[in-house]
């Protein structure tokens, strides 16, 4: 019996030999093309499989129609009618790109729920942005440790400390009035490109707010020239490695540029303040706040007692203007074909400026001034309203999300939350793609709807430059309608709109400015 066993067992391991090598020798006679192929195959069917899961029961594609990628070369050039289209296709709806999921919320309760919910998600902008703003950055901290640092920022922007920015913004709003006319003139005053020029102007006045007297003029203009290639490194699809000469290369070095400036800056504010100096611009006021805070022992100044250093406040500087430039410039190129197309709007601008300053051309800017300006505020939030600049914030999963009671968005996914949708809706906004800035007026159905104004976002990371933004833009209007006369060339692609990380008009806006007395309304050459 156990002779039996031993050869059942020695026949069952011969049979077993036998199998392995026929296997080993199947496999040896597998070509690589074979293998490859089969591996791309699993591939292929593990990225639409997860693709399903992933995408649940929301609307979107109902395959990747190109695999792996899916349409990342429709991402490269993006275009308003598709993010459209997408917003309308239901209320969350998604697309994947290579190893990105995508959903994107298009409501305004639903926009909100993200940009309040800390506990799910964290801003985030692109794979390469913590490079080219550099891990210490302030903006990519969560938690208690944002907020603090927040805290330690509101002082800069509230109204008091804006009042003190307004001196040195006249000055260079009096300068580009000066510098439009000399460029519109170069062409015989025939209708030009401006969009290059409002992108200066507003980078000026931002720098100007934010350093003051210690940056000066040339370097002003250079990070102006070179800022558009932060932009394009940091667009929604690119590539996540910096390699020379790309432009996530470009861009990562214009960034380092511009702080290396603002990190002198720092310094040179420091010293002013440590001297008694009198705060002038936000760095100064930063400053101040930190030398204030060493003789005080109050919860709001222990938010200061360590020094910040010159990095830490460059890279701070260098957010702000990343939050401001594309956005500000997108404003002024709306804001400047909208009112120079409408010409009863102009003048009732006019006429209020001439009201609130007495039809005295010295009245100096100051925000109770800019508050007597209620039309021209109404005219600069319409234009908000009408052309929102930012149109999505992306957020990305921190923890599995239960966005809708059907639909949970999973860890590591990107979740947008719209603006434009909220900005449009017509049971709060009539005739929403109408420029109405009356409906602004106290007591509006506009007004009271405080949920649909997403234009600063909402919850902990609103926009800390929303006073800023209305007093610099109510302030601007109202001296280039008293001292120019603009003009608008309406195009095929006015009113069409280009997505460069904000929104332009397509055309690049053709503008001209010639010089105007203000009382007499006299236009001069």
């Amino acid at each position: 019996m156990a002779e039996v066993i031993v050869n059942r067992v020695a026949q069952n391991a011969t049979d077993a030999i036998i199998q392995n090598q026929s296997v080993l020798s199947s496999i040896q006679e597998m070509s690589y093309w074979k293998i490859f192929f089969t591996f791309i195959s699993v591939v292929l069917v593990w990225d639409q499989v997860s693709y399903q899961i992933k995408k649940g029961s929301i609307a979107g594609p109902r395959f990747k129609f190109y695999p792996i990628i899916g349409p990342f070369l429709e991402s490269l050039d993006p275009k308003f009618e598709e993010y459209k289209a997408k917003w309308d296709s239901g209320e969350l709806s998604c697309v994947s790109i290579f190893h990105k999921f995508v959903v994107i919320a298009s409501t305004r309760d639903l926009s909100r729920k993200i940009l309040q919910a800390p506990k799910y998600v964290k801003p985030c902008v692109v794979d390469v942005a913590i490079k080219i703003l550099r891990p210490s950055n302030w903006v990519f901290l969560d938690g208690k440790a944002h907020t603090d640092y927040r805290r330690s920022l509101n002082g800069l922007f509230t109204k008091a400390a804006l009042a003190k920015y307004l001196p040195s913004q006249e000055k260079i709003m009096d300068k580009y009035i000066e510098k439009f006319v000399e460029f519109s003139k170069e062409t015989d005053y025939e209708p030009r490109v401006f969009f290059h020029e409002m992108r200066e102007i507003l980078c000026a006045l931002s720098l100007g707010s934010f350093c003051g007297d210690w940056i000066t003029e040339d370097q002003v203009r250079g990070i102006a020239d070179d800022y558009y290639l932060v932009t394009a490194a940091l667009e929604l699809v690119n590539f996540p490695i910096i390699l020379p000469f790309t432009k996530t290369w470009y861009g990562k070095r214009t960034a380092d540029a511009a702080m290396k400036i603002f990190e002198n800056c720092a310094q040179m504010s420091k010293d002013y303040i440590a001297k008694g100096g009198e705060p002038k611009c936000v760095m100064d006021a930063w400053c101040k706040l930190m030398h204030d805070a060493k003789y005080k022992n109050d919860e709001d100044s222990r938010l200061f007692h360590r020094e910040f250093s010159n990095k830490e406040i460059s890279e701070a500087i260098f957010t702000f203007l990343f939050a401001s430039q594309d956005a500000s410039s997108s404003l002024a190129c709306w804001l400047f074909q909208i009112v120079a197309d409408r010409p009863d709007v102009l003048q009732k601008i006019r006429e209020e400026q001439l009201a609130v300053r007495n039809n005295d051309m010295n009245t100096e800017l100051t925000i109770d001034l800019i508050e007597k300006m209620e039309y021209t505020s109404m005219v600069v939030k319409e234009t908000l309203r009408y052309r929102p600049p930012v149109l999505m914030v992306p957020y990305v999963v921190k923890n599995n999300f239960p966005v809708t009671p059907s639909y949970t968005a999973p860890k590591g996914a990107m979740l947008i939350s719209t603006l434009y949708p909220s900005l449009h809706d017509p049971e709060v906004y009539d005739d929403p793609e109408e420029f109405i800035p009356e409906r602004w007026v106290e007591g509006s159905k506009a007004n009271d709807n405080k949920k649909n104004w997403l234009v600063f976002g909402c919850g902990p990371h609103v926009c800390l430059g929303q006073t800023y933004v209305l007093i610099t833009f109510a302030a601007l209007l109202g001296k280039f309608a008293l001292h120019t006369e603009f003009e608008h060339k309406v195009t095929p692609l006015s009113e069409k709109i280009k997505v460069f990380a904000t929104i332009f008009p397509k055309d690049d806006l053709f503008m001209s400015f010639k010089k105007r007395d203000p009382i007499t309304g006299e236009v001069t050459e």
